[in-house]
């Protein structure tokens, strides 16, 4: 009899396997119409301790069959042999094989079902102690709950963990576990303001969303609430530019052009719940705009990853926390290579510890236990300090599929114990969980989860700061960077033009008086946003307004009759000309002016500036250029480059044309000519004055004889 019903329930397994193996579509529909499930809502306490405890397990049955059911029964499988070692345990959630289910079915531990009617819900529960079900010690087993029908199984079982925790001598250490949660948008601004407006425009509309309701940074705002103080959190600085911006006027580009927003009061209040709930939590500053490090670094853009770094966490203590440190890196999919740890290590802030994936640095050589999260890495400033998240229990956080909070909850207590009793372990290890850096959490399960590591006697949850390199460490093959990783990289296509951009930029800080820092360093660092990784068509489309927005702002420094319409006449062989530069600008500026002759067999110049030209806000500055023309008359010309105090070429160099009339021979004569006939005229002029005034008095003399 115990034959003929192994073979029913290998065959009920087989006809349903096909359900499972159909398209999406057709799973979907078939499981909703022609599925019996069951579900586990509840297992109390999920960490029983002594083996008289009583465990009881509740949940639902579902009939979507379309027919009536009857006779059903509800049943606990487990096994009295505890999991081996963590594979295992991965092992036996990922084969749905119903062969590798706990073999033992419980008889006490079973619910009734007398009917279900289709369409029909049920609810049922039972209980269990831990002598029931044979286990001896410490340790995490395997259970699971099906529907049989005349002691067939009839569902596919839910599977799940239980945790077994008598208490033990020694007592397991207690590991150190730090969480880090990522909250890491992109960049919606272009430039920070439109240079006609002075309003901000934004490129989206997409935070607005995201900040409210179900949006995904309004979960992140939900549990940052909960969260205890011990964890840590990560946060772009561009994001909350992009909120502290929207708080007052702004603009939304749209397809018609740009629309007018008010202050946004969801955005102030998003702030104020994130620095009023995480004042007292470590907080860490990434790279202003999370700009894809490892790319900069192999792209030649060395200078972007110091500047992304200060200005972050000049923000991030300035918006949210003023104790927010900027020396720890989360690299981009939490993986570098050498080149990018380098350029982390030489920034202004040195950057000491590094987030990585445990891909990123693996154990070398492999080891059958969870390594210690802690590693020292050399880079080119020293040592620094790598943390490697554990990939299950950071993905717990955040499950590919949908599973329910229980599920979750019973896998990561299973998960933890079972890394506190492998063998060998003496001395507390550090784990680290780190989600992926742009997640979507789920509020609930996350603050679930925080909350059962901070109960679990096996757990002592901790700041990342606190986790430091130890006795524990294991030894690791060095970072390992794969070929699939540099192809993730913004490519050097895309980089070209915003080295470009970047370069421009800069000269129109270089060309001010008081060598400030340039305006567009946010505007430039969003364009190396690690965030257009997987969007390079909107990450070209910022850089193309970005640069419009440059050139502009560069020609505001204009050199004054530039063209070759408007030429300039040298009179005589050697002389000045006058060249002057308007600058358009409110600031000061202070540049050098660069002649030289494009002709000079015609003209030749002999300018040299010493020191630069300074030229008040709104105002014009003039330099005399000396030149001197040879004795062939006519057009010849120069260029003129505008040149930043340490000699950067600045703005595109513009062409005069210079009009030149050489001194010949016969022109001296014509000119002895010309003066000796004006001579002459004078001479003429001033002889006949004489004679009429001589006359005059001739005259005079005889009318004074007559009288």
């Amino acid at each position: 009899m115990i034959r003929k019903a192994a073979l029913l329930a290998v065959l009920s397994a087989t006809l349903l396997a096909p359900v499972m193996a159909t398209t999406p579509g057709a799973a979907a529909t078939n499981t909703t119409r022609q599925t019996l499930s069951v579900t586990i809502t509840s297992i109390t306490p999920d960490v029983p301790d002594a083996p008289t405890d009583v465990i009881k397990f509740t949940g639902t049955i579902r009939n979507d069959t379309g027919a009536p059911l009857s006779a059903l029964r509800v049943r606990l499988r487990y096994r009295s042999q505890a999991f081996a070692d963590r594979a295992s345990m991965a092992a036996y959630q990922a084969d749905q094989n119903p062969v590798t289910l706990p073999p033992s079915v419980s008889f006490t531990s079973a619910m009734e079902i007398p009917a279900l009617a289709a369409g029909g819900e049920e609810r049922w529960e039972f209980t269990a102690t831990p002598v029931q079900l044979g286990y001896r010690s410490f340790g995490v087993y395997p259970v699971a709950v099906d529907v049989a029908q005349n002691n067939v199984p009839i569902t596919v079982a839910q599977r799940t963990y239980l945790t077994y925790a008598p208490p033990t001598v020694p007592k397991p250490p207690r590991n150190k576990l730090a969480i880090a949660l990522p909250v890491i948008d992109q960049p919606h601004r272009a430039t920070d303001v439109d240079a006609k407006s002075g309003v901000p425009v934004f490129v989206d509309d997409k935070l607005s969303q995201s900040i409210t309701g179900k949006g995904r940074l309004a979960d992140l705002a939900r549990i940052a609430q909960s969260a205890p103080k011990a964890v840590t959190w990560f946060f772009d600085p561009a994001l909350l530019d992009d909120l502290a911006t929207m708080g007052n006027k702004h603009k939304i580009k749209t397809k018609d052009g740009t629309q007018d927003r008010q202050p946004d009061p969801a955005a102030a209040q998003w702030l104020t719940t994130m620095r009023t709930s995480l004042a007292a939590s470590p907080v860490i500053a990434v790279p202003y705009a999370d700009p894809d490090v490892a790319a900069l670094a192999h792209q030649g853009l060395d200078t972007q990853t110091d500047r992304a770094i200060e200005l972050g966490g000049q923000l991030t203590r300035s918006l949210l926390n003023s104790n927010a440190k900027a020396t720890v890196n989360w690299p981009a999919a939490g993986v570098l290579d050498a080149d990018a740890l380098d350029l982390l290590s030489v920034s202004k802030e040195k950057v000491g510890t590094v987030l990585l994936n445990s891909t990123n640095l693996p154990p070398q050589p492999p080891v059958a236990f969870t390594p210690d999260a802690a590693s020292t890495l050399d880079s080119v400033n020293g040592p620094v300090t790598a943390l490697v998240a554990d990939a299950e229990l950071s993905r717990l956080f955040e499950p590919e599929t949908t599973t329910s909070l229980l599920l979750s909850t019973q896998r990561f207590i299973a998960e933890t114990a079972m890394i506190s009793a492998e063998p060998g372990q003496i001395a507390p290890r550090s784990l680290v969980i780190a989600p992926s850096r742009r997640w979507d959490p789920n509020p609930t399960l996350v603050n679930a989860l925080i909350k059962t590591a901070g109960r679990l006697p096996w757990l002592s949850l901790t700041s990342l700061e606190s986790i430091k390199p130890s006795k524990a460490s294991v030894p690791r093959a060095g970072l390992t960077y794969t070929e699939q990783d540099r192809k993730a990289e913004l490519t050097g296509k895309y980089l070209e033009p915003v080295k470009s951009v970047a370069s421009k930029a800069q000269l129109t800080a270089l060309i001010t008086a008081e060598k400030t820092q340039s305006s567009f360093d946010a505007a430039v660092l969003r364009l190396t946003s690690s965030a257009w990784r997987n969007n390079t068509r909107v990450g070209r489309a910022v850089t193309k307004a970005v640069d419009s927005a440059v050139d502009d702002r560069t020609d505001e420094i204009q050199i004054t009759g530039a063209g070759p319409d408007r030429p300039r006449t040298l009179a005589g062989s050697n002389g000045v000309v006058p060249i002057s530069v308007k600058n358009s600008r409110s600031t000061p500026i202070a540049l050098y002016i660069d002649v030289k002759s494009n002709n000079p067999e015609l003209l030749k110049v002999t300018f040299e500036q010493t020191e630069p030209l300074p030229i008040g806000g709104k105002q014009s500055g003039t330099v005399q250029v000396p030149m001197n023309a040879t004795e062939n008359s006519g057009d010849a010309t120069v260029t003129v480059q505008l040149k930043t105090a340490d000699g950067q070429p600045y703005g595109k160099p513009q062409r005069l044309t210079i009009r030149t009339t050489g001194y010949t021979g016969i022109a001296l004569v014509i000119v002895g000519a010309a003066l000796t006939v004006m001579l002459a005229a004078v001479v003429t002029r001033i002889l006949r004055r004489r004679s009429e005034r001589k006359v005059a008095r001739a005259a005079k003399n005889r009318e004074n004889e007559t009288v």
